[in-house]
């Protein structure tokens, strides 16, 4: 979900004109608050401007023309007509709010928060401003700040997937996902939104909660397969599961959308490999490698297909670089040992099987992982 909160400030003209200049000059106004609310952005840009070049002081017509400026996209140009408009505004909180929105819009939420705090000050009880500073802030890696302004909300908003989808970011930002996980999915929900189902289940994946992020993942994909990355992330939350067939479909399908998939080229090089199609499997691992040349897992699994290949020395090499770098990760050690008798290393080999010996009877001490 992208937020939307993006209203523009429209400021109506009013008042006595004193002299012939000034009347053509809120004519001009009037003129551009009937196209901007009818949609004609262009068209009140330009009677905005004609305004302004008759009376420059004109704050009525400067704000507008900012907010106006920022609905075309020209976002310089707006934060350009909201600060010159800001010097002279008698009452500055709705142009600030209007200059936050264009920094927002423009994609620089450093520049907007400090807007929307000024904002915030000024009226507390502005809902769509508290959202706004909420998602710059978590955004901005103050999640602990977002959810302080924004859970107290949480019982007086109600029904309202903006809010709860801010909240719920700024939840499991702040590594409070069993409450912002919940609340995401049922923002997906109530919305349809495969982005959101995307995000629930990318953090689910993280969190080693295979059942749930494939439940949310194949949920965004009903609802929008073409979401960058999602096959890749369906994939594997099926091949953690132990769901061969799916997992494969699901990366070859990401794999037609973007053959440079690191993840995926990996993921289904490793597949073949288990179906000991090494032909098919080495194009996909030499991409993962090229790709990730310091990826462990591609290493990996191009050291196995070397080995099933028969290019054992080669296969040895990767995996002693693997050992040295983490003396406790059990696979390269279950590798190396048959690989050192082959090559007439007993000694080697009787070690290895040693230390996976040890290494297993660690694991079984603390238990299975998390599914």
């Amino acid at each position: 979900m992208i937020l939307t909160l993006l209203a523009a400030l429209l400021i109506s003209a009013s008042g006595q004109v004193s002299n012939p200049a000034a009347g053509d000059a809120n004519s001009a106004l009037r003129r551009g608050i009937e196209a901007q609310e009818r949609g004609d952005v262009n068209g009140a840009i330009e009677e905005y401007r004609k305004a302004l070049a008759i009376n420059p002081e004109l704050v009525e017509a400067r704000a507008n023309l900012g907010a106006a400026l920022a609905a075309a996209g020209q976002f310089d140009a707006a934060i350009a007509e909201d600060e010159r408009a800001l010097a002279n505004a008698p009452d500055k909180t709705a142009i600030r709010k209007n200059l936050g929105l264009a920094y927002y819009k423009k994609g620089d939420l450093a520049g907007a928060m400090p807007e929307f705090e000024a904002v915030h000050k000024a009226r507390p009880g502005d809902l769509s401003v508290s959202m706004l500073l909420g998602y710059c802030e978590v955004k901005l890696g103050r999640a602990s700040a977002a959810v302080s302004l924004l859970k107290p909300l949480e019982h007086s908003v109600g029904n309202n997937p903006d809010f709860d989808f801010v909240l719920a970011s700024a939840l499991i930002a702040a590594h409070r996902e069993d409450e912002g996980l919940p609340m995401m999915e049922k923002v997906a929900r109530a919305t349809h939104s495969g982005e959101d189902y995307v995000i629930a289940g990318s953090e689910r994946l993280h969190r080693r909660e295979f059942k749930e992020a494939r439940t949310d993942l194949d949920a965004a994909l009903q609802i929008d397969s073409s979401i960058p990355g999602l096959f890749t992330l369906a994939g594997q939350a099926r091949d953690a599961l132990g769901d061969t067939e799916a997992a494969q479909s699901a990366f070859e399908a990401a794999l037609h959308a973007d053959a440079r998939d690191a993840t995926a080229n990996l993921y289904l090089g490793a597949i073949l490999l288990k179906q000991h199609d090494v032909e098919s499997a080495r194009p996909h691992l030499e991409i993962a490698l090229q790709l990730q040349p310091q990826n462990p897992q591609a290493q990996l699994q191009m050291a196995k297909a070397d080995a099933m290949s028969g290019k054992n020395e080669e296969a040895v090499a990767l995996l002693e670089g693997l050992e040295k770098a983490d003396p406790n990760w059990l696979d390269p050690h279950v590798e190396l040992a048959p690989l050192y008798y082959k090559l007439h290393r007993p000694e080697d080999g009787k070690r290895e099987r040693q230390i996976v010996a040890q290494i297993q009877a660690k694991q079984q001490q603390s238990g299975p992982p998390k599914q």
